[in-house]
C-alpha cells in the first residue's frame, strides 16, 4: 500500500477533479468513510454522545460532513444531547468546499457552537477535524486548544481523526508543536508518510484507509509503501508435493566467535525456521561444539581461528560457499580487525546472495546482478554513514535510501517501523513489531529469515526480506501478548513465527 507526502496528496486530488469528480463531492465522499466508520465499529450510535471538533479549512469541511450526516440521521436520532458540533474559527474565515458544507449543515437546522459546551464534556466519541495535511508548523490558538482539549478533556471518550490528527506534520519529520492523540484514524485515498513513521504512528491508533474516488493509478509512480501481506503471500504458499530439502535451497551462515556461540546458532535456526532446505553454520573451530548442541538439525564447519577464537583470515571459506544458495554472515564474529577483510573479500568473489548483519556490516557495494542484504541497527548504520545515530534517526527514510542507491544494495534499516530500501530508490515501511524486540539475539533471527526465505526464493529480494521483517515483527507481537514485553527473549521468536505466518494468511493488510 503506497504511503503518499502532502504535495502528492494534493496532487492526486487535482488530477481526480480535473477528471470529473468535484471537490464538494471528495468531501461529501471522505465524511461519508468516517460515518461508514463510526456505525460499523461503534454502531447502533442512538447510545453515544459525539462531539465534533472542527477547524476552517477542508479538513472542517470534512467533519461538518460528518456531523450533517450523523444529525440527518445516519445512526444517530437528531436529539438533544446527541450531537455537539464546535467550530473554533470565524465562520467569516471558511472558503470554497468547507463554507459551503457549513451552510448546509446550518441548513438542516444542526446547531453549531464556537466553545465546548460543559455537557459536551461526557461525551462517548470525539471526532478530531481541526487541521489536515496542508498544516505547517506547530498549532496556534483556538486550534491547539481543541488538540488540548482532545488530549485531555474528554475523559470518557474515544478519539477518531478525520484524515489526520490535528497537528502531525504529514510528511512525518520532527514535532514542533503538539498532536491530537487519536484511538483511531480514518484517512482517505492512502496513508501518509507521517502516520507510518515514528514518531507520527504512536499518534494514529488504529488505521483505517477509506476511498473517496481517485484512482490507483494516480499514485502508483509513489516509490514509499507500506508492507502489507498481499505483497509476499505467495512466498508463504503450500509447497509443491515434489519438494524436498534440495528444493528449498542451502543456507551458508558464517558467524559466532569464542564466547559468541549463540548468536550463530540463533541465525541458522532462524534460517530453518523460515524454511530453508539445509543449513550449515561454519565458525571458529572451538565454537563449533556449542553451536551443534543448539540444534541436531545444523550442520556445522569448522574453521581455523585466531588466538582470541575469532575466524582467522586464513580459513577455508572458498571451499564451504560451493553449492550453497545464500550466505548470512556477522552474528556473533566480533570486532577483530581482520573480519573487515574476510567480510570484503566474500562479497567481492561470491555471486550468490549475501546477507550481512552486526560484525559484518562493512561498507561494501554490489553489482547489479548480485544481491547483497544490510540489516543494521540505527548505531550501526551511523558508522556504515559516517553520521552520528541522531542524525540517521531524524531522517531514517532518507538515510536508508541514499545508502542503498549509492552501494546498490538493499538496506534493512531495523527499529521501530523498520525501513527496507532499495538499488531502485523505492521505500517500504514495516508496520508490525513490539518493544519486546529490544531483546539480545533478536536481529541474529532476523538474519536467519532473510536468508531462509532467499534460498527459497533467491530471485524475489524485495519480496523475500519484506515476508521476513514483517514476519518477524509480528512474531513478536504474538509473543508478547502471550508471554509480556518484559519477558519476550529472542528464540521465543521462533516459536510464535508459525502462528504469524497463518496470521498473514488470514489477514489482508494492517497499519
Amino acid at each position: 500500500m503506497k504511503a503518499l507526502t502532502a504535495s502528492e496528496m494534493r496532487e492526486v486530488d487535482r488530477l481526480t477533479i480535473e477528471a470529473g469528480i468535484p471537490g464538494i463531492v471528495l468531501m461529501e465522499n471522505a465524511g461519508h468513510r468516517v460515518v461508514e466508520f463510526l456505525t460499523g465499529r461503534f454502531g447502533p450510535l442512538s447510545g453515544h454522545r459525539i462531539a465534533i471538533l472542527c477547524g476552517k479549512g477542508n479538513n472542517g469541511g470534512d467533519g461538518m460532513v460528518v456531523a450533517r450526516q450523523l444529525f440527518s440521521g445516519a445512526g444517530l436520532p437528531a436529539r438533544p444531547g446527541s450531537i455537539y458540533v464546535v467550530f473554533l474559527a470565524d465562520p467569516a474565515d471558511l472558503k470554497g468546499d468547507a463554507a459551503a458544507n457549513y451552510r448546509m449543515l446550518l441548513a438542516c437546522g444542526c446547531p453549531i457552537h464556537r466553545e465546548i459546551p460543559p455537557e459536551a464534556r461526557n461525551a462517548t466519541l470525539v471526532i478530531d477535524a481541526l487541521l489536515g495535511t496542508g498544516i505547517t508548523g506547530p498549532a496556534t490558538g483556538p486550534v491547539l486548544e481543541g488538540i488540548r482539549e482532545i488530549n485531555h478533556g474528554f475523559p470518557l471518550a474515544k478519539v477518531v481523526a478525520v484524515d489526520i490528527p490535528s497537528g502531525m506534520p504529514s510528511d512525518g519529520g520532527p514535532v514542533d508543536g503538539e498532536i491530537a492523540r487519536a484511538d483511531f484514524t480514518v484517512t482517505f485515498t492512502a496513508p501518509k508518510v507521517g502516520q507510518v513513521i515514528p514518531p507520527g504512528c504512536d499518534h494514529v491508533g488504529e488505521l483505517v484507509v477509506g476511498s473517496i474516488g481517485s484512482r490507483p493509478v494516480l499514485y502508483d509512480h509513489v516509490q514509499l509503501s507500506v508492507v502489507e501481506p498481499s505483497m509476499f503471500a505467495d512466498l508463504l504458499a503450500p509447497r509443491p508435493p515434489s519438494g524436498h530439502k534440495g528444493t528449498f535451497g542451502h543456507v551458508l551462515v558464517i558467524a559466532g566467535s569464542r564466547g559468541k556461540t549463540g548468536a550463530a546458532a540463533m541465525a541458522g535456526m532462524a534460517a530453518l525456521r523460515a524454511g530453508a532446505g539445509l543449513v550449515t553454520v561454519a565458525s571458529a573451530q572451538s565454537a563449533i561444539a556449542e553451536i551443534a548442541a543448539h540444534a541436531p538439525e545444523l550442520m556445522t564447519e569448522p574453521l581455523r581461528e585466531t588466538e582470541s577464537g575469532a575466524i582467522a583470515l586464513n580459513a577455508n571459506l572458498r571451499a564451504i560457499v560451493e553449492g550453497k544458495t545464500v550466505i548470512a554472515m556477522g552474528p556473533g564474529l566480533g570486532r577483530h580487525p581482520q573480519i573487515a577483510t574476510l567480510v570484503a573479500s566474500i562479497a567481492e568473489s561470491v555471486e550468490v546472495p549475501l546477507v550481512l548483519d552486526a560484525d559484518a556490516l562493512e561498507p561494501v557495494s554490489a553489482a547489479p546482478d548480485r544481491t547483497r542484504v544490510l540489516t543494521p541497527h540505527p548505531g550501526e548504520m551511523a558508522r556504515l554513514t559516517g553520521k552520528t545515530t541522531a542524525e540517521v534517526q531524524a531522517d531514517r527514510i532518507c538515510a536508508a535510501r541514499q545508502y542503498a542507491a549509492a552501494h546498490s544494495v538493499t538496506l534493512v534499516l531495523k527499529g521501530q517501523r523498520t525501513v527496507m530500501a532499495f538499488p531502485d530508490g523505492r521505500i517500504w515501511i514495516n508496520p508490525t513489531g513490539t518493544p519486546a524486540l529490544g531483546t539480545g539475539g533478536s536481529g541474529d533471527i532476523l538474519t536467519g529469515l532473510i536468508a531462509g526465505l532467499l534460498a527459497q526464493f533467491p530471485g524475489r529480494t524485495g519480496e523475500a526480506v519484506a515476508a521476513a521483517v514483517y514476519l518477524h515483527g509480528l512474531a513478536g507481537e504474538i509473543g508478547a501478548r502471550t508471554l509480556g514485553e518484559k519477558s519476550l527473549i529472542a528464540t521465543d521468536l521462533l516459536r510464535f513465527l508459525p502462528a504469524a505466518m497463518e496470521e498473514c494468511a488470514n489477514v489482508p493488510h494492517r497499519l
